[in-house]
């Protein structure tokens, strides 16, 4: 019994061409998901990567881990999915990163692994070392091929070579300095494959690749596979001053460097293009990884999940990046593959329940046998991929949050007029609606059927009044419902301790 878990990073929900999307080309996630269970509906708990990540790997929500930011400390009282298969006898791996930052309490302040967050996961084995958000492995390799580093190592990932940019008369835009053969994408699938080549007994591996992340540079050929002249425009209001009137959170992110589209929509295109084209390397190389799997003889013994941390706006509603309330930063693939011959009822569909990556935790314990910890949030997967479809009790809506807070520079909170722990949102969304609640801001809420990409604030229109206190009341049900359960399962009687699990939804 197998796990092979990646994740990519800031990969938005539409863009497999097994969901028709009219550009983007994925034959080997499309071949996978053939085999597989599609979820059409999955979304991020959290942006941006360390907080989003953090959900994934402990199941948690935001509200309960309460890593807000990327740096924020993980609490060194958490369980992961890693330290619950360890316990198991498993000795899980890591190529990549998973943006963790070390909880300083009882740690010397002198400390070097408390003045970054790349440091592994907590119960990983065997893991690529980073520094200066670098793999350092993968950049001893440049040199030894004679590559020429960049003063900045983390400027690799956008370095191109000279030549016209498409936009000032290039035919496409400018690759990578650094070959497709010696990219990071590359390195870390042999890293993965020869790791897993080695294995002697059951194993577990999490490969995390960087890429479609920005900078949005592609190497030789995938530079040039996507025309930037065909690429469909930003969907946004006429200018950025109109998107801004629809909150005070957006007025304000939108004027942020960080975050604020150019006007120029041909720098979109060109940057959508090398954004496929990054997308499209990372399948060529899942390719390879699927080839060696099935080589080897670990394909009908392995459980294959691939998904996203967060998406990315991309121009949409003037903005970039990832943040904030609308679906394109939080929409997110998940394809998973589960051999065993139960799981057929799942095989090849493509489904519309609710799933969040707070389920891939329970999902891959479930798999394994394993207790889900009860801080868990999330449900296993495994009950869908069985029968092709949700339980009756299954959720009917998804939830993210986001905190807006910066520790080192309180501009926001005087701009708005609020503490920093008013500087956070919450989103409950479904088929029909979404409403986002602000802690210390007005909310907005959204009817999906009529406006389905978020240009209209419903909020305060009489016609949705009710609607919009019945989802208000659904928020703080969904917030109860997942508070922090601690030890509230524990009951200390005559007989001493007495623990009863909870289940987290009702039991039909």
């Amino acid at each position: 019994m197998n796990i092979l878990f990646i994740t990519a990073d800031q990969w938005r929900g539409e863009c497999l061409s097994a969901l028709a999307h009219p550009v983007v080309k994925t034959p080997h996630l499309d071949a996978l998901a053939k085999e597989a269970t599609l979820f059409r509906q999955h979304y991020a708990q959290a942006s941006p990567c360390a907080p989003s990540r953090t959900s994934i790997h402990t199941g948690m929500y935001m509200q309960n881990h309460r890593c807000v930011a990327n740096g924020t400390p993980v609490g060194s009282h958490l369980s992961n999915w890693a330290l619950e298969v360890r316990k198991a006898g498993y000795d899980p791996s890591l190529f990549g990163y998973t943006d963790t930052a070390l909880d300083p309490r009882g740690m010397s302040e002198n400390d070097p692994r408390l003045t970054h967050y790349t440091e592994p996961l907590p119960g990983i084995g065997s893991y690529t070392p980073y520094k200066s958000d670098v793999p350092v492995n993968w950049v001893q390799s440049l040199e030894t091929k004679g590559y020429t580093l960049p003063e900045a190592v983390s400027d690799l990932y956008g370095e191109t070579i000279d030549g016209t940019e498409w936009g000032d008369g290039g035919k496409a835009p400018l690759p990578l300095v650094i070959s497709a053969e010696d990219h990071e994408t590359r390195y870390m699938v042999d890293q993965c494959i020869d790791w897993i080549k080695r294995q002697q007994q059951p194993w577990i591996t999490h490969l995390s690749l960087l890429r479609p992340h920005p900078p949005f540079v592609a190497p030789e050929p995938y530079n040039r596979l996507y025309d930037p002249a065909s690429m469909e425009l930003p969907m946004r209001c006429e200018d950025s001053d109109q998107e801004a009137q629809q909150h005070p959170f957006l007025d304000y992110h939108l004027k942020q460097t960080k975050y604020a589209a150019t006007e120029s929509e041909a720098e979109i295109q060109r940057d959508k293009a090398s954004y496929y084209g990054l997308m499209t390397e990372v399948d060529d190389n899942l390719g390879r990884l699927i080839a060696a799997l099935k080589s080897d003889g670990h394909w009908e013994s392995t459980l294959i999940i691939f998904c996203s941390d967060h998406g990315e706006q991309m121009g949409d509603h003037w903005l970039i990046n990832k943040l904030g309330y609308f679906d394109e930063s939080y929409w997110v693939p998940l394809i998973i593959r589960d051999p065993r011959s139960s799981a057929d009822p799942g095989r090849g569909r493509q489904l519309e329940v609710f799933s969040e990556n707070v389920d891939l935790m329970p999902t891959m314990l479930d798999w394994l046998g394993l207790e889900i910890p009860a801080q868990c949030d999330g449900y296993s997967l495994i009950p869908v991929l069985q029968s092709g479809q949700a339980p009756v009790s299954w959720r009917k809506e998804v939830h993210w949050e986001y905190d807006f807070r910066n520790v080192l520079d309180d501009t926001v909170e005087k701009h708005l007029g609020i503490t920093a722990h008013q500087c956070n949102l919450s989103v409950i969304r479904d088929h029909c609606y979404k409403y986002v609640h602000f802690t210390a801001l007005p909310p907005l809420f959204f009817d999906l059927q009529q406006d389905p990409g978020e240009f209209v604030n419903q909020a305060n229109n009489p016609k949705y009044q009710s609607l919009v206190m019945e989802y208000a009341q659904k928020m703080l049900s969904w917030r109860m419902n997942h508070a922090n359960r601690s030890l509230t399962e524990t009951f200390l009687s005559s007989d001493g301790p007495v623990t009863r699990r909870s289940a987290l939804r009702p039991q039909t």
